[in-house]
């Protein structure tokens, strides 16, 4: 990787974060670089404070985003919206799922977090103190999302196949009401089979392009989490985001999976699920059945 000490000079960093903001103002940079800068000033390691961050910034966003549904699951006023609503997740249930997940976090997915960074470095992904714009960062990260619904798609079906499902992702479907925690409630190996489908995309695309961000990382992680917990929630509102976007998977898209354990695999968008006829639920179902019927009068 890119090392930020080039770019902020050895003289200021600072023995806490607060002198090395000082030390670091004398550069004259925006907010938001400024904030880099000092980061990375003040662990004087750029593969420490790499690796920090991305783990606190996945903790963060995760947690923080699976508060709210926590919140509302316990609020009478939102069961309308509730997919199944006669299946709310119980203290013990969220507790439960909490501990292995954060098991999971520390043991799993921290190393992934770690060797992400050492394997970018290789291929030339950028921590300078110049930020792509933003454009940049919304087309690229656009990518990641095309490239990691694909991925799920695929491997997430070869999970229901009989020993895959068995052996590694019966775990996941536990909760057959999923709800935000459980997003990242799943077997090691499930873990990081999936999990390579968001490591995955901006590896091969900073080796490809050599024009990789690591804000623009950020980013995707951050938007990525949001979709995780979001398509677990187990709510389908007036104003979810399917509405607007129609090929947007979302919580009633992936609601029906876990209640009917086969079908929509896909992560972010409907089109592979489509396009393959693997959609899940009583319509799907329905609509499979007049086509094949509509195959039968034709063929007689």
């Amino acid at each position: 990787m890119e090392k930020l000490m080039h770019v902020v000079p050895p003289e200021y960093a600072g023995n806490t974060f607060s002198q090395a903001w000082q030390n670091v103002g004398a550069l004259d940079l925006p907010l938001m670089q400024r904030l880099w800068a000092t980061w990375y000033a003040y662990f004087q390691n750029d593969s420490l404070a790499t690796g920090l961050m991305i783990f606190c910034v996945h903790e963060i966003f995760y947690f923080g985003r699976c508060l709210p549904w926590m919140l509302i699951d316990v609020i009478p006023y939102f069961r309308r919206w509730k997919i199944q609503d006669q299946k709310i997740p119980s203290q013990r249930e969220q507790w439960a799922c909490l501990a292995t997940v954060l098991l999971t976090h520390f043991t799993v997915e921290l190393p992934q977090i770690w060797s992400f960074d050492w394997i970018c470095g290789m291929f030339g992904l950028s921590a300078s103190l110049e930020f792509p714009s933003f454009i940049t960062i919304c087309y690229q990260v656009a990518m990641f999302f095309i490239i990691e619904d694909a991925w799920h798609y695929w491997n997430h079906r070869a999970l229901h196949w009989g020993p895959l499902y068995r052996w590694i992702h019966k775990m996941h479907h536990k909760y057959s009401a999923p709800f935000g925690l459980a997003a990242e409630y799943a077997s090691p190996i499930e873990v990081m089979i999936l999990g390579l489908g968001t490591i995955g995309p901006p590896i091969v695309w900073c080796y490809i392009t050599k024009n990789l961000h690591l804000i623009t990382v950020y980013v995707w992680v951050i938007l990525r989490l949001f979709q995780a917990v979001d398509a677990h929630s187990g709510y389908e509102f007036p104003w979810s985001l399917h509405h607007f976007l129609p090929f947007w998977a979302g919580a009633e898209h992936h609601d029906e999976h876990h209640q009917f354990f086969i079908g929509n695999y896909a992560s972010s968008f409907r089109w592979w699920d489509y396009v393959l006829d693997t959609n899940a639920g009583p319509k799907a179902k329905a609509d499979r059945k007049f086509r094949a019927a509509q195959k039968a009068k034709k063929l007689q």
